[in-house]
């Protein structure tokens, strides 16, 4: 069965993680992906462990499903190349900034001369009326930029970043989002648009939903950031012998919880009674929560939480992950052989779809793997394509395999 966006095909011009996990969830979706990459390939390549070098763990997982060609558009023939293949795209997505794409005369302008149709995303650093336009921008500095470890800091006393590349895959969410929407209005349209993406922009529209907060008034009426979330005790809780994932949230969970725990009478204490008192006395409620749970095991917990429908779970690592019960049962975890790297684990494609399901279609690409295979595709003849080789305008993985070393 093809996915949703079959036939759909994609010219993605961006590295590292935010474009490239854009690109992962509309390939996952059916769409034919490119992957144009320079001869030194995307830099999550070499981030990771990897059985060989350029093949690492967060670039397979990153980049499945996805075929890559190597173009030097530096040089005339491979600038030639991508400007065939553009006539042929129905989407260009790219992570450099606008003004090197103009350098290398591939701005919406010249790219909408050639083919009117396109759908044209960018997803860079800053949007490009302000005084930020022209700065670099990294998962890191956008996590800062929007306040991101001054709300972390409020619950650890350090300004710290959140242990994932969040500003990265959110922005590439709404990239793949954009993408999709800009297609389907080209459906009914006939006619393609330049949409930007600026991480910035974005991730604060992400967050500061939660933590306007008090300032969503004018003049101010509180602090900023979501009490709840910040506060110290709004974390996994200590058992007698581990940790638990609960929330206990709307006001049926604490009158049954509080039944639970032998303390039925805070369910008509007008501070707990309901979520605009909890609200303001979250701290205390947090507080007597960690007392609590650290009277049972968590197999205690989990078994009383369970029967009485207070949502909970038992906490995981990364590694446990792989066996919950759950993830094992539906398959999320699925183990295949790559044609280069041997064995490996594939993270499964979480949506359900009763009449277009995605599927794993092919691993990871090697650098350069598909280039005369996509070529081709696009309608070079096969001596156009040996003159682009030979010219250094193009690189194909045929000409040298990859190194078998061990790297971290």
């Amino acid at each position: 069965m093809a996915g949703p966006l079959d036939g759909v095909r994609i010219l993605d011009l961006t590295s590292n993680f935010m474009g490239p996990y854009a690109s992962l969830l509309l390939a996952d979706m059916g769409a034919d992906v490119c992957k144009i990459e320079s001869r030194e390939g995307d830099t999550t390549r070499g981030v990771g462990p990897c059985r060989h070098r350029g093949m690492s763990a967060i670039f397979l997982h990153l980049n499945r499903n996805k075929r890559s060609i190597v173009l030097d558009l530096k040089h005339e023939r491979g600038a030639a190349a991508l400007q065939r293949m553009i006539r042929q795209a129905d989407v260009v997505i790219y992570s450099l900034r606008p003004a090197s794409m103009a350098r290398l005369n591939i701005a919406y302008e010249d790219v909408r001369e050639v083919n009117p149709r396109i759908v044209y995303c960018g997803a860079f650093g800053f949007g490009q009326n302000g005084p930020y336009a022209d700065r670099p921008a990294y998962d890191d500095l956008i996590q800062a930029g929007v306040g991101m470890p001054v709300l972390q800091a409020r619950k650890s006393g350090e300004p710290e970043y959140v242990a994932t590349a969040i500003a990265d895959r959110v922005v590439g969410m709404a990239l793949c989002s954009a993408v999709s929407m800009a297609l389907y209005r080209r459906e009914k349209s006939g006619v393609g648009q330049e949409v930007e993406v600026p991480m910035f922009e974005t991730f604060a529209h992400f967050v500061m939903g939660d933590h306007l907060y008090g300032h969503t008034f004018v003049p101010p009426i509180g602090d900023w950031g979501y009490a709840r979330m910040m506060n110290g005790d709004r974390r996994p809780y200590r058992t007698l012998d581990g940790y638990i994932g609960v929330n206990v949230y709307a006001d049926h969970h604490w009158r049954r919880f509080f039944v639970l725990t032998g303390h039925p009478e805070m369910a008509d204490d007008p501070r707990y009674a309901d979520i605009h008192g909890r609200t303001q006395h979250i701290a205390d409620l947090y507080a007597f929560l960690a007392r609590t749970f650290e009277t049972k095991t968590t197999a205690q917990w989990m078994k009383l939480l369970v029967e009485a429908d207070i949502p909970v779970i038992e906490m995981n690592t990364p590694a446990t992950l792989l066996d919950d019960p759950h993830m094992k049962q539906i398959g999320f975890f699925e183990e295949q052989e790559h044609p280069s790297e041997g064995r490996l684990r594939s993270i499964g494609i979480p949506q359900r779809w009763s009449e277009s399901a995605p599927a794993l279609r092919h691993p990871a690409p090697r650098l350069g793997e598909h280039t005369v295979q996509l070529l081709d595709e696009y309608g070079f003849s096969r001596d156009e394509i040996e003159a682009i080789l030979l010219s250094g305008g193009a690189w194909a993985a045929q000409r040298a395999q990859p190194e078998n070393e061990h790297a971290t």
